[in-house]
């Protein structure tokens, strides 16, 4: 039986949209098997995706100290819904910004810490460019989410 790993992400800019194609390959990794991998932009997630996931990657931009407005919906739409239903599962997140990325990332781990949701690994958090450096840890991130969801 495989396992759902779920990717919700706000991803407008060149560099936020490199970040999710290396935490993709990393949850793609060829030797972790019997995890399906599932991308949701943040405005096109739903209840059922977050019901039907067993662990989660949230990727956002830092917009004016705070998370994405698209993830704040979706984190809007699926939280009384989802509540009680997805404690313990595992989640991860990264977030880009220009140059401060800490109101953004405390934001969504109060939220995932009301939804009970178990940090898997460290937050990515990176500001300015992205180089080889930091498609490396959005990879091993990826790769460490999808790799607690292996069976």
């Amino acid at each position: 039986m495989s396992r759902t790993l779920l990717v919700v992400h706000q991803t407008p800019s060149p560099a936020t949209r490199e970040l999710l194609e290396a935490v993709l390959a990393g949850a793609r990794d060829p030797d972790i098997t019997g995890v399906d991998v599932v991308t949701r932009p943040a405005l096109a997630a739903t209840i059922p995706d977050m019901l039907d996931a067993d662990g989660y990657l949230f990727g956002t931009t830092a917009n004016f100290g705070y998370m994405s407005g698209a993830l704040k919906h979706f984190f809007d739409t699926v939280y009384y819904p989802v509540l009680d239903h997805v404690a313990g599962r595992p989640y991860g997140l990264w977030v880009h910004g220009n140059n401060d990325t800490v109101g953004a990332a405390n934001a969504v781990d109060r939220i995932v810490t009301g939804l009970a949701l178990t940090k898997a690994a460290d937050t990515l958090e990176i500001t300015g460019a992205v180089d080889a450096a930091v498609r490396e840890a959005a990879y091993e991130l990826g790769g460490t989410l999808a790799a607690t969801l292996m069976d």
